[in-house]
């Protein structure tokens, strides 16, 4: 069974406000599908950027939790105190660079969800929602969030391991209007060695042959996620038209 991790207490977090409101545990006794549907992707033009939140407490056991907003499992753990709001930095540096989007910073995403709180009225509000009434206020085209299910470090060093390194998380666009889930994509990894998984090439190249840390394994992964995002970056775009023009002539 599935234990319900998510409540009130990570619609705060979600924006890097002070852990409150948590829900009573519960079970999960069949799927439970996803609060938005996901729709044919629109233009995308400015985007909220709340980043990341810890999918767990600190003290938790590490168990089986479903995704609040796209229904994936992900075996989770706490996540180190400061790993969210680090990734969440991370998150943003990198969309300001590639240019693809008009961006609406965490910071202030923060100021807007600290007075939707203020209001009984919002009490119990699904992380959709917020999502909503945050994108809404900045009359954004969607909202980009996700959560931080495992941040296991490796033990050991860059050539003999006991416990390889382990990471989960996942992104959403969450649409303003109607709640409608954009786009989503998920990165969980343990890195293997390559003669347990011959198929996972990539990340063993990218390593160096290297047995990475977890920070190593997560930016790997976020690079992953942001090439999947709609959207090309603006230093992509030019060479595609740089490059449509020199055949052209």
């Amino acid at each position: 069974m599935y234990k319900r991790r998510f409540g009130k207490f990570r619609l705060i977090l979600w924006l890097g406000i002070v852990p409150c409101f948590l829900l009573n545990g519960g079970c999960y006794h069949k799927k439970v599908p996803a609060t938005g549907e996901e729709r044919a992707i629109p233009a995308i033009n400015k985007v909220v950027v709340v980043g990341f939140l810890p999918a767990m407490q600190q003290g938790d056991k590490a168990d089986v939790v479903r995704d609040p907003i796209s229904g994936s499992v992900f075996m989770a753990e706490p996540v180190p105190k400061g790993v969210a709001q680090h990734m969440t930095d991370v998150l943003f540096n990198r969309l300001v660079d590639d240019q693809r989007f008009g961006l609406v910073s965490p910071g202030q995403a923060r100021g807007v969800f600290s007075k939707l709180v203020d209001s009984d009225r919002n009490v119990g509000m699904t992380p959709v929602r917020v999502a909503q009434a945050v994108g809404r206020s900045f009359s954004a085209d969607a909202v980009l969030g996700g959560y931080l299910y495992r941040w296991r470090e490796r033990e050991g060093g860059d050539y003999a391991v006991k416990r390889p390194a382990s990471v989960a998380f996942n992104l959403h666009l969450i649409r303003p209007s109607d709640g409608a889930i954009l786009w989503k994509s998920k990165y969980d990894k343990t890195q293997r060695s390559l003669s347990e998984n011959l198929f996972d090439l990539s990340t063993f190249v990218k390593g160096g042959g290297r047995w990475m840390t977890a920070e190593k394994l997560a930016m790997i992964g976020l690079e992953k996620l942001l090439a999947q995002m709609p959207g090309a970056p603006v230093k992509e775009a030019e060479k595609s038209a740089e490059k449509t023009e020199e055949g052209d002539n």
